[in-house]
């Protein structure tokens, strides 16, 4: 029988569905190696790319995969070099990459206004773009994207110090489909941007304006008016000006919210939180508001007993929560809670230590640094028994987990 040749044999859609079979990149890679025809059909097929190159091996690159839907180039705050990705390569990128949905720029910082214009122009489908650390960017460039990338549904520009209201209304008036906003360390945003952001922009899910030093109830507020039924996660650490009116006003039209950081916001004390807890009860899972000073037993207390869902807490330096917030949970309360904060409470001892854990036996991480009545020898004396999987952070020595940053 003569022998058949696979090429001739296997259309490039059998060929296709053979290499969707294979596992790994590296198999995918391999396939790739048989010939000519497989690589253009490998090339063509890859829709991830991350890469550290220039402008010319960026174009090969272009050349060679043609439906690339994302592209990383961004950089690692500790390894990143500069000026690494320039203007000239997002030319290149805006030029070369038409199908992009997805651009990663985190830490970029050799690019400027100049450079985003060419995605805005170019990239009509964009989608998802992070420029965090990007520190010369201003409301130019970001104006440039939201005009020319309609349907962008994910923007981050934490550390975008330049960055002011202008960007908002400008994402407010083309952006309507944003769902993911992040401004941490955007100084100059102020309550009216985000008044004006919501005009527009009513489908937000997830919000990050922590160190927002100029926002307000007034912002939090409308936020929370206008993007009630879709709103899930809300970051205002530090924001100092954030107070009882700004809870208050999550826990009537919020009803979906799942996690909150209200870390360092001062002015908010108990009668917001009971607002919260038995508004969120069905659907809250992370909360911290560790330096909200004037949070006490009766909240915490509301907290834990309400809110089935809860899987995060940190009330880390809340100097007026006592052992009472756990010696008022009852029988049928049974939390869920995987890690809780209670670092600087020094009225919270051992006996409060042990009461939490008999209610609580899925704890996987526990922080009690700095209590004063709490040490590893104190509760080894008592007899306290935590769960097998739980680490237990006595004095700083372990690695924190990230859920409530």
């Amino acid at each position: 029988m003569a022998s058949v040749c696979v090429n001739d044999a296997l259309t490039d859609d059998e060929l296709r569905w053979i290499l969707s079979r294979l596992d790994t990149e590296k198999d995918k890679e391999v396939f790739g190696l048989v010939c000519k025809r497989w690589l253009y059909l490998q090339s063509t097929d890859r829709k991830k790319l991350a890469a550290r190159a220039g402008p010319h091996m960026l174009g090969r690159l272009a050349s060679r995969f043609t439906r690339i839907v994302e592209l990383d180039l961004s950089q690692s705050v500790s390894r990143s070099f500069y000026p690494g990705v320039t203007d000239s390569d997002l030319a290149v990128i805006a030029e070369g990459f038409k199908c992009l949905r997805v651009l990663n720029l985190h830490t970029c910082k050799g690019i400027t206004d100049t450079g985003l214009a060419s995605i805005g122009r170019c990239l009509s489908l964009l989608q998802f773009l992070d420029v965090s650390y990007c520190r010369k960017l201003s409301d130019k460039g970001l104006s440039a994207v939201a005009e020319g990338c309609h349907d962008l549904r994910a923007l981050h520009l934490a550390g975008c110090r330049f960055i002011t209201d202008e960007t908002l209304k400008s994402l407010s008036e083309r952006c309507r489909d944003l769902e993911a906003l992040g401004l941490q360390g955007c100084t100059n945003i102020t309550d009216s941007g985000l008044a004006d952001l919501v005009k527009g922009c009513r489908k937000i899910k997830a919000l990050d304006i922590n160190k927002c030093s100029n926002v307000g109830d007034a912002g939090v507020s409308s936020v929370a008016k206008a993007c009630g039924s879709s709103l899930k996660t809300l970051k205002l650490l530090d924001c100092y000006k954030v107070g009882d009116e700004s809870v208050s006003s999550l826990a009537q039209f919020c009803k979906n919210l799942e996690t909150l950081i209200i870390g360092g916001c001062r002015d908010i004390s108990d009668e917001s939180i009971v607002l919260l807890a038995d508004s969120c009860r069905d659907r809250l899972k992370n909360l911290r508001m560790d330096w909200c000073l004037n949070v006490t037993d009766s909240s915490l207390t509301c907290v834990l007993k309400q809110c089935k869902s809860l899987e995060a807490l940190d009330i880390g330096c809340c100097e007026e929560v006592t052992d009472n917030a756990f010696q008022g949970l009852g029988s049928e309360d049974v939390l869920g809670l995987k890690v809780l904060k209670v670092s600087n409470c020094p009225k919270i001892t051992v006996a409060g230590i042990g009461k939490l854990l008999e209610k609580c036996s899925s704890l996987e991480y526990l922080d009690v640094r700095s209590l004063p009545h709490v040490t590893e020898v104190r509760c080894s004396e008592a007899g306290l028994e935590f769960p097998a999987c739980c680490k237990v952070n006595f004095s700083g020595s372990l690695t924190e987990p990230d859920v409530l940053l």
